[in-house]
């Protein structure tokens, strides 16, 4: 499977450098990367909420080695969050952090992370919108949870990422559904080992059905995040099982992925909201798409070979 081989590539330095240097590299990665600054992406953003579609924005970057890039990054947030309070989109445009950005795994980092995304998650309520913590590696997950929970007692409707091939989350889905939060659903985008996660796609896919299902039947607000037509059809349908409106979840799809299927959901009247990332530090994101589908990776390879 070419996906661990990927996921391995994206810790590489000296893959990073190659795939950098490659000069059809750029050209790639802007289908995914909607540009490198906030003055790059707000025309963006203005484009994608102007077809009926919502967003949720990632400012990439992960490896974070010392306090004052965590700082870097909390100030990166904020200045997002200044450049959207004129365009008055409320929760259209939401915001999607990496605790590791924060400072996470840094010496003291469960405390340094909630420090920093504190003023994030307070300056976005503050224009209307919220904030949705990014799951990473199941290393990393008690502390986010943690983080979450402290946040939510005075900002309920911050969100949060669970993962369907950890043999956990469906514990994850059952107390988070009982709580009223905001959950995001996703496959899983790290390399996981056997004894915490699912490795079979099959087993995957039939983990996302059950924690759907749970998320659905709960008191929270689900979101799916999938490009997979197969389980954006039992999405629905599940929604519509447990009665849920059209407002009561939302799908979530990546910037430059599936956009027609983007456009074809919300025409339907459901919340889109499309997965926006933005920055210079853009390779570890960059590699995950490619090892979550191989139909990206045949697009990345088979521009190499073409215009490279």
């Amino acid at each position: 499977m070419l996906g661990p081989v990927i996921l391995a590539a994206s810790r590489s330095d000296r893959m990073r450098r190659l795939v950098s240097a490659a000069p059809v590299t750029k050209q790639v990665v802007d289908r995914f990367i909607a540009g490198e600054g906030v003055d790059d992406v707000v025309p963006v953003i203005r484009d994608i909420t102007g077809q009926g579609l919502e967003l949720t924005m990632d400012v990439v970057g992960e490896d974070i080695t010392n306090p004052t890039q965590a700082a870097a990054a909390r100030d990166a947030y904020l200045e997002l969050v200044d450049r959207l309070k004129p365009l008055e989109l409320g929760t259209r445009a939401e915001m999607s952090v990496k605790l590791s950005m924060f400072g996470q795994a840094l010496e003291g980092g469960h405390a340094l992370a909630l420090a920093n995304v504190r003023p994030v998650v307070e300056a976005a309520a503050e224009i209307g919108t919220t904030v949705t913590l990014d799951a990473e590696d199941h290393t990393t997950l008690d502390s986010m949870f943690a983080i979450h929970e402290e946040l939510r007692k005075d900002f309920p409707q911050t969100g949060c990422v669970i993962q369907a091939y950890l043999f956990r989350t469906e514990a994850d889905a059952c107390r988070l559904a009982a709580n009223g939060s905001r959950v995001r659903l996703v496959k899983g985008a790290y390399k996981e080992p056997a004894s915490v996660a699912y490795q079979d796609k099959h087993e995957i896919d039939r983990a996302y059905v059950r924690i759907l299902r749970t998320l659905m039947e709960g008191e929270g607000y689900p979101m799916i995040g999938s490009h997979d037509p197969r389980l954006i059809a039992i999405g629905q349908e599940l929604a519509h099982r447990a009665g849920r409106k059209l407002d009561e979840y939302e799908f979530q799809m990546l910037y430059g992925i599936r956009t027609e299927e983007h456009l074809r959901l919300a025409a339907e009247g459901h919340r889109m909201r499309v997965y926006t990332a933005y920055g210079t530090d853009w390779y570890g994101y960059f590699m995950r798409r490619l090892a979550e589908k191989p139909a990206n990776l045949r697009f990345f390879a088979r521009s190499m070979l073409t215009k490279g």
